[in-house]
């Protein structure tokens, strides 16, 4: 976005894998809870190379453990090969509102993490999801992964871009 744009960022809600098949039919990667959710809107905005595309949704499938689309206007192997690697994206503003004491990933990046202590152990970078749960990756003077879990955060403030942890140092 340049200076000035006042339309609302962009949030990413998956990728476009490789193509399936020869008939135009994508394999997709959401980062959505349930999975399917990237469809839900039944059209897909697509960013590439610094452009952006929105397609409807003809139909959606399931495959070897990988969300499948067909998208209008996609009708070959070779139209669905230039799409790979795209990022699906909304508008923020688009995004539903979240229960009280639940965030969206996206919000908590750059947020500034303290300890019960008051300790600095850095700012939140991205996310990694874990068989076992999501992990808040924290740099600061080293790389922490700290839980994203209600145990392990005790306050999040938006506001103040801070996030408070039930989380010793020492730990990681």
């Amino acid at each position: 976005m340049s200076a000035g744009d006042d339309s609302p960022p962009l949030i990413e809600l998956g990728s476009v894998g490789a193509p399936f098949g020869v008939r135009g039919w994508i394999k997709v990667r959401s980062y959505t809870d349930p999975p399917e959710r990237v469809f839900e809107k039944r059209r897909l905005r697509l960013v590439q190379r610094g452009g952006s595309e929105t397609y409807q949704i003809e139909s959606t499938g399931r495959s070897g453990g990988h969300l499948t689309a067909k998208l209008q206007g996609v009708d070959d192997r070779d139209q669905a090969k230039a799409l790979t690697g795209a990022s699906i994206v909304v508008p923020r503003d688009e995004l539903p509102c979240r229960a009280p004491g639940d965030f969206y990933q996206t919000d908590l990046i750059g947020c500034e993490v303290v300890n019960r202590s008051g300790e600095r152990l850095g700012v939140v970078r991205y996310f990694v999801e874990t068989p076992a749960h999501t992990m808040m990756v924290v740099q600061g003077q080293k790389e922490i992964w700290v839980p994203a879990v209600p145990q392990h955060l005790q306050r999040v403030d938006l506001k103040a871009r801070c996030i408070v942890v039930n989380w010793d140092e020492s730990a990681d």
